[in-house]
């Protein structure tokens, strides 16, 4: 059973029904019955029900509100850690907004995440194990089987309703950090593995999946699947269209210079979107403006103590182009924005120390006739092959641009289109490393680092429950890192302090809590929730 809208075309109002398809054995055919639910909320995207169209008769009986699950047998369950995710999904509202959309279905989705988060890298294989053993949502066991149909029971239109429940509660002025990751498969159904170069540079069979997370926050907002051959600097465009279809086309982005492309920065400018992107240093604009600022970056009153780095702010004219097929022609013009230079001492010794062993390899590969596609222009870049029959094969170093190189060691730019201070731009460019430890979460904690999976549909709402686990899982390191708890707990020692908390239920004698110690109390005061009580 699904939701699904449809909007009146003279009145403007959006009806949500109940959709439930069924086979119709006379005319052989997929049918479907309809149940008008309510009308759709446009300002919040709620659901708000219909009204009945007859009174209850005197007589009609009514049910009284459903009370506690009652307790027919006697056990002992760890409580502590899902009663943290419980609250947690009560402040992202994260629970909410799944209840709206999978009504049938949100608790189940919830115990898997649940599970995910607190079995480290074991497989769902071990959920019937786990769940005897706590307490969670569905409160029953979830089978191999199940969970595959309850993936492939994840509709696109639901899963997008979400996002825009959730984007609707996140700040609205913090910037979205965004980046893509590869994830390897060696399925030969999943239509969107293909075969692409990851940043390890194995060209393996993968698909990749693209994150976008709150700087501010540090939570996950959304998320894209896409084919394994995308190149991230193809991916924006698609991003930003995305963007007004969830109802948030006012949004500011953090980009990592793999995303920089001129097509790009015009669409930025297009969509009326605030961004801030690294860019090479070897760009025109960018390098005129290096040569011209070199001698005085380095001087005390650009040095910013707490960071360790040197940065300046120029302001520019970006040479905007639009493309306006409805007309054939295309508008030009000058957009105002602020490239921000930087050097870092630091960093100029680890490049010098990355560059000579980089230099040292592409050597050997010379040497040894081991060259590396990716590696094909900077062997000619930096080395001249020559061979003789007499002398044999002679590699030289092409001094200059070894020179050249070693010009920028330390150097890096940023580009904004709001961002005035540099450190202020460095400070929000720093923050998005959350999206690699998002992927890290990802790959290593969720256990995802393959897919396992037998159908697209299945893989479709896989993600989807792993990303929901994300949600959680990254509100809890936020927390730690704030409040300092990563000085005094792992991750899997404080969810293993408060797993120990028990919940004890009889027929006989309900429902007793075990005990709270302080240091536990402690650790929810830090993570923000109330401590356990009944």
């Amino acid at each position: 059973m699904s939701i699904i809208y449809q909007t009146n075309k003279q009145t403007g109002i959006t009806y949500a029904y109940e959709n439930e398809a069924y086979w119709d054995k006379e005319k052989q055919q997929s049918r479907a019955k309809r149940k008008l639910i309510g009308k759709l909320d446009p300002e919040t995207g709620e659901i708000i029900p219909t009204r009945p169209y007859k009174k209850a008769s005197p007589q009609t009986h009514v049910p009284a509100k459903q009370g506690p699950v009652p307790i027919t047998k006697v056990q002992r369950r760890s409580y502590g850690a899902t009663h943290l995710f419980d609250q947690i999904g009560q402040q992202t509202g994260v629970q909410e907004d799944l209840k709206a959309c999978f009504p049938g279905m949100y608790k189940q989705f919830l115990s898997i995440a649940y599970y995910l988060i607190m079995e480290d890298h074991n497989p769902l294989s071990r959920f019937p194990h786990w769940q005897r053993l706590h307490v969670h949502p569905y409160g029953e066991d979830i089978s191999s089987q199940r969970s595959s149909e309850l993936f492939q029971s994840i509709e696109e239109e639901s899963r997008m309703t979400f996002f825009r429940k959730q984007g609707k509660r996140r700040i609205e002025k913090e910037y979205w950090a965004f980046d893509i990751t590869s994830i390897s498969s060696y399925s030969e159904v999943l239509h969107q593995v293909k075969r692409g170069h990851n940043k390890e540079h194995d060209r393996l069979p993968q698909i990749n999946l693209a994150l976008l997370f709150g700087e501010e926050s540090g939570l996950p907002f959304y998320y894209r699947k896409l084919s394994g051959n995308i190149t991230d600097v193809s991916t924006l465009r698609q991003l930003m269209g995305e963007f007004d279809v969830m109802g948030c086309s006012r949004v500011r982005v953090l980009l990592d210079r793999g995303f920089y492309s001129k097509d790009n920065i015009n669409a930025l400018y297009q969509h009326h979107q605030k961004f801030l992107i690294g860019v090479k240093l070897r760009l025109k604009y960018v390098k005129e403006i290096l040569e011209e600022e070199r001698d005085t970056l380095q001087s005390w009153t650009n040095h910013h103590p707490q960071f360790g780095v040197y940065g300046v702010c120029r302001t520019i004219q970006w040479d905007y182009e639009q493309y306006r097929p409805y007309k054939g022609d295309t508008l030009t013009g000058k957009r105002r924005a602020y490239l921000h230079l930087f050097y870092n001492p630091e960093k100029a010794a680890r490049d010098q120390v990355e560059m000579n062993d980089y230099l040292t390899s592409l050597k050997q590969d010379l040497e040894q006739g081991t060259l590396k596609d990716y590696r094909i222009k900077d062997y000619d870049k930096y080395f001249e092959v020559t061979e003789t029959p007499k002398r044999g094969r002679k590699i030289k170093p092409k001094e200059e641009a070894m020179r050249s190189a070693a010009r920028n060691y330390g150097y890096f730019a940023l580009l904004s289109n709001e961002v005035k201070d540099p450190f202020e731009a460095l400070s929000l460019y720093r923050s998005k490393n959350i999206t690699e430890k998002g992927f890290g979460d990802l790959k290593e904690r969720l256990n995802f680092r393959r897919m396992q999976v037998s159908s697209q549909l299945s893989l479709d709402g896989k993600i989807f429950i792993e990303f929901i686990a994300l949600i959680y899982l990254s509100y809890v390191k936020k927390k730690m890192q704030d409040t300092g708890l990563f000085a005094k707990w792992t991750l899997q020692g404080l969810l293993d302090e408060l797993d120990s908390i028990e919940l004890f239920e009889s027929p006989e004698h309900g429902r007793l809590l075990g005990e709270v110690t302080q240091k536990q109390k402690d650790i929810y005061r830090a993570l923000g929730v109330e401590s356990p009580s009944l």
